[in-house]
């Protein structure tokens, strides 16, 4: 049974930093994404990697300021987001998917995350101003 366990979400200052954390089990994938939505606002895609060959890409919202990384050991990915935004605050998902191909996977944080099969429980992050 697949399952992903985020944590690290919580309430920061504007120009604050945090590290999110997504422990995998129960699967092996190609593609793992952070996906994030606001209240009223549709689900958006912030940045994937493509576990292989470690390539990463980024939605035009997270350049420079937020980095996908994975631990192949620990079967766990992050993200740390630093400079963070009143904007940013979101209720932010880790995904993972066994089939997505890395073309595929370099696309998909241009959409929603339907390609997805697995999700995690979101962890919410709030930034104040």
């Amino acid at each position: 049974q697949v399952q992903l366990v985020e944590s690290g979400g919580g309430s920061v200052q504007a120009g604050g930093s945090l590290r999110l954390s997504c422990a995998a089990s129960g699967g092996t994938f190609t593609c793992l994404g952070w996906f994030r939505q606001a209240p009223g606002k549709e689900r958006e895609g912030l940045t994937s990697i493509h576990t292989a060959s470690g390539t990463t890409t980024y939605h035009d919202s997270a350049k420079g300021r937020f980095t996908i990384s994975q631990d192949y050991a620990k079967r766990t990915m992050y993200l740390q987001m630093n400079d963070l935004r009143p904007e940013d605050t979101a209720m932010y998902y880790c995904a993972a998917d066994p089939a997505i191909h890395s073309r595929r996977c370099r696309a998909v944080v241009a959409g929603t995350g339907g390609e997805f099969g697995y999700w995690g429980q979101g962890t919410q992050v709030t930034v104040s101003s």
